[in-house]
């Protein structure tokens, strides 16, 4: 077979996940090689974690020793490079250590951190000790972080109980290291869903949308992330990135609305409008 001239070789956008495994589908590695995949995005994975998990919960957890999360990252990140990444499931110190390692060897400009602590059925997915691990290591090296109300309280040690909670807890987040916070507010009650994306450099800016009922929730979170992501890879600034990444989990989410996928809480429609591969130009090699 005959290779094309150096002058007309491209590279996919380039996204990895860091993050643990969902036996179901629905959460973690599986709903993000989806969302990227759907979003035109090459998605790449280095687990941390094993589950046994379906739409009713998590029965069991199996650690990825440290060593061997660094030899997937560096497996991955040697040979094919990344353009963002999206971490989600970290269970303990040593994890996000290899992590934070991984993010300054390689000079991972885009990262997106998801600090998932706690899973839709209620079950919680990390090690206290590890919150300021994360805390400390991952908030000044990440883009942006995106917590849910829950895991915002674990991180502020109190709980946000409206809207008007939601500023003071994106500047204290802020004031813990990190650069970027998406505060999302589905937890509240209310007809309206309203998050809150801030920086320390300009005013938070509310993203209002109306709620969609549905029981199909699961792994919404892991989502949102990887959307962001797959647009920071493909280009966008952050706000753009939530914006767009943001109008496709609400697109998911309704697509999905209607469908039973086992007895719990079922995933989203991930595929509900997929985009083609999205490629740059670039030199042979690269």
């Amino acid at each position: 077979m005959q290779l094309a001239p150096l002058n007309t070789y491209s590279r996919y956008a380039r996204v990895l996940s860091i993050a643990g495994s969902d036996s179901g589908g629905g959460a973690g590695i599986q709903a993000d090689l989806k969302t990227f995949s759907a979003l035109g995005c090459y998605g790449m994975t280095a687990i941390t974690a094993l589950t046994a998990q379906n739409t009713v919960g998590v029965a069991g957890i199996h650690a990825v020793p440290p060593a061997f999360l660094k030899a997937q990252l560096c497996a991955v990140l040697d040979d094919i490079g990344v353009d963002a990444v999206k971490i989600g499931m970290l269970h303990a110190p040593e994890i996000v250590e290899v992590v934070a390692w991984a993010i300054d060897h390689y000079r991972i400009e885009h990262v997106v951190l998801d600090p998932v602590m706690v899973a839709t059925s209620g079950d919680r997915l990390i090690e206290a000790p590890t919150v300021d691990v994360l805390r400390r290591e991952l908030f000044p090296r990440a883009s942006v972080i995106t917590p849910n109300l829950d895991e915002a309280a674990l991180l502020l040690g109190r709980p946000l109980r409206g809207e008007a909670d939601l500023d003071q807890a994106a500047a204290d987040l802020l004031a813990q290291g990190a650069r970027a916070v998406l505060l999302k507010g589905g937890h509240l009650p209310g007809d309206e869903v309203v998050d809150l994306l801030a920086t320390s450099a300009q005013p938070g800016l509310r993203l209002r949308s109306a709620r969609i009922v549905s029981r199909n929730v699961h792994g919404t979170g892991c989502t949102l992330s990887s959307a962001i992501a797959a647009y920071l890879a493909r280009g966008l600034a952050l706000a753009q990135a939530v914006e767009r990444a943001r109008a496709y989990i609400l697109q998911a989410i309704r697509a999905g609305a209607a469908v039973q996928t086992g007895q719990g809480h079922g995933p989203l429609c991930h595929g509900h409008a997929p985009v083609p591969m999205v490629t740059t130009p670039t030199a042979a090699g690269l």
